[in-house]
């Protein structure tokens, strides 16, 4: 189990995870909610049919990494998207990113109150996940790699050869490696929850 997730009876995954790696995801993980900030979220309390009805933002986030966890709907990086395009991205990203904002920020917060959990021991611990935390995991899991990669400028599957060659005194090494294990991590969680 030590490195990856395997899956438990009954669903779920497990993983063992020693200090460091719980340091590493934790930190990660916090790092994720304050990029996704609080978004523009009606406050608690207000008239629910409201908060519904709350429209969000609809220009797409100036920041590379938020524009790659909250995309437009219509177009593609690709292509140049024309009005009509950028108009319905628009009208789609106000009624939705709000929803998808509270739902990165709610996984994340879950990966790291497991963490949390886990780190009132000492040593490795193992890590077993319910399948409504495998999801929250798999999904933070993405969203540290769409962030990371996007910091990375990978933009395709021939940038990862070159993430592989970089010199120990790149500075960049520690993201690479990140990303790289947290690949693996995605990877084999994926295949826990694969029937």
């Amino acid at each position: 189990m030590a490195g990856h997730f395997e899956p438990l009876p009954g669903g779920g995954a497990a993983i063992a995870l020693d200090e460091v790696e719980i340091s590493i995801l934790r930190s990660l993980a916090v790092q994720l909610v304050e990029l996704v900030g609080p978004g523009e979220e009606p406050v608690e309390g207000d008239d629910p049919l409201a908060a519904l009805f709350s429209e969000g933002p609809s220009e797409p986030p100036s920041d590379p990494a938020l524009a790659r966890l909250f995309p437009d709907a219509y177009g593609g990086p690709e292509r140049e998207p024309d009005e009509e395009a950028r108009r319905a991205s628009a009208e789609f990203r106000r009624f939705t990113e709000n929803d998808l904002r509270a739902r990165k920020r709610d996984d994340a917060i879950a990966v790291i109150r497991s963490l949390d959990a886990l780190a009132a021991g000492d040593g490795a611990a193992a890590l077993e996940l319910t399948p409504d935390e495998s999801r929250q995991w798999l999904g933070t899991l993405n969203d540290l790699r769409l962030a990371i990669g996007t910091r990375l400028e990978v933009t395709d599957e021939e940038d990862g050869g070159e993430l592989y060659r970089l010199p120990d005194a790149d500075p960049r090494k520690p993201m690479v490696l990140a990303y790289l294990w947290l690949g693996e991590l995605q990877q084999t969680l994926v295949e826990t929850l694969m029937p």
